[in-house]
C-alpha cells in the first residue's frame, strides 16, 4: 500500500495469504495492507467473516491490527479490581505513584454477584440510606435522589457499547430499578455487570455546522472526553482526545445521530 493511501472496505473484501493481507478494489486490482482499523468489536467475532484470517495475520506480524484485540481491556470489572482494599498493597507495588493518580480517575465500581454474603460482612464501599449494603436488594427502596447509581454491562455482550446497556438508576421508576437489578444478577454467569455512582457530564455550548439550514448553530449540551494513548517502544503518549457532545436532556452520551463528535487536544498551558 502506497504511503498515504487508505481503503474503506469490508470484511469479505480482505484477501489473505500466508505472507501478507490484501484489499480487492472495485476494478479487481489488490493492494497489499499494512496497517488495519479493527472498527468491530470482540464480542462480534462470530458475525465478521474472515475475523480469525485478520486475527491470523496480526498474530504473524504480517499486518499491524489496530486497536489490538487485548481482551481485558473491555472489560469494565477491571474498574472494580482496581479499588479492591485486598488488591491495594499489590496494585501499589506494581504501579507505584500512578496507583493514586488511577485511583482518583477510575470511578468506584462494584461487580453486581448473585451470591448472598454472610450477615456479619458488607460491600466495601457502598451504602444505602446511610447504611452499609449486605444485600443488593437494600439499594430498591432508595427514592430517586439518593439513586446515584448506573449499571453497566462488562465485556462481551451486544449490550456493552453504544450505551445499549446501560442503565441510570434515578432515571427509573422503582420496579424498572429493581429489574434491572435482578436481570444485572441472574445475568452474573453469562455477562456480568458493574454497578457505579452516576455523574452528569459538564454542560457546554458548542458551535457547529447545521446542514438543515446551511449555517452555524449552537448545541447546549453534555460532553464526554476520551483520550487515546499509544505504546510506542516502552513508552505511553496522548495520541488525541475525542469529544463527544450530545444535547443537554440526553442523560447517556455517545455517539448518537443529534450528538457532535470533534477531535480535541490539550493545549501547552494546560486550560
Amino acid at each position: 500500500m502506497g504511503l498515504g493511501e487508505t481503503y474503506v472496505c469490508k470484511p469479505e473484501e480482505i484477501v489473505f495469504t500466508e505472507e501478507a493481507l490484501f484489499v480487492r478494489l472495485p476494478g479487481g486490482e489488490e493492494k497489499k495492507l499494512d496497517v488495519l482499523y479493527r472498527n468491530f468489536e470482540l464480542f462480534d467475532l462470530p458475525n465478521v467473516p474472515k475475523a480469525e484470517l485478520m486475527l491470523y495475520a496480526a498474530r504473524h506480524n504480517r499486518v499491524k491490527l489496530t486497536p489490538p484485540p487485548k481482551a481485558h481491556m473491555e472489560e469494565k470489572l477491571s474498574f472494580a479490581l482496581l479499588h479492591h482494599p485486598r488488591l491495594r498493597a499489590y496494585w501499589r507495588s506494581e504501579l507505584g505513584d500512578a496507583f493514586d493518580r488511577l485511583r482518583a480517575i477510575f470511578p468506584e465500581t462494584w461487580v453486581l454477584d448473585p451470591r448472598p454474603l454472610p450477615p456479619q460482612a458488607t460491600i466495601v464501599g457502598l451504602e444505602a440510606g446511610g447504611e452499609p449494603v449486605n444485600d443488593w436488594m437494600q439499594l430498591v427502596p432508595l427514592g430517586k435522589s439518593e439513586r446515584d447509581f448506573v449499571v453497566k454491562p462488562s465485556g462481551f455482550s451486544e449490550l456493552a457499547w453504544g450505551s445499549r446497556g446501560v442503565r441510570v438508576a434515578n432515571d427509573l421508576p422503582k420496579e424498572e430499578w429493581q429489574k434491572t437489578l435482578d436481570d444485572a444478577l441472574a445475568g452474573f454467569d453469562r455477562t456480568p455487570s458493574i454497578l457505579q455512582r452516576f455523574h452528569k457530564g459538564k454542560r457546554v455550548k458548542v458551535a457547529y455546522f447545521d446542514r438543515k439550514s446551511d449555517d452555524i448553530a449552537q448545541l447546549d449540551g453534555r460532553v464526554r472526553l476520551c483520550p487515546y494513548y499509544f505504546a510506542i517502544g516502552d513508552r505511553v503518549r496522548l495520541g488525541g482526545i475525542l469529544a463527544t457532545i450530545a444535547p443537554a436532556d440526553k442523560r447517556l452520551i455517545h455517539g448518537m445521530a443529534e450528538a457532535i463528535m470533534s477531535p480535541s487536544a490539550v493545549r501547552e498551558d494546560g486550560f
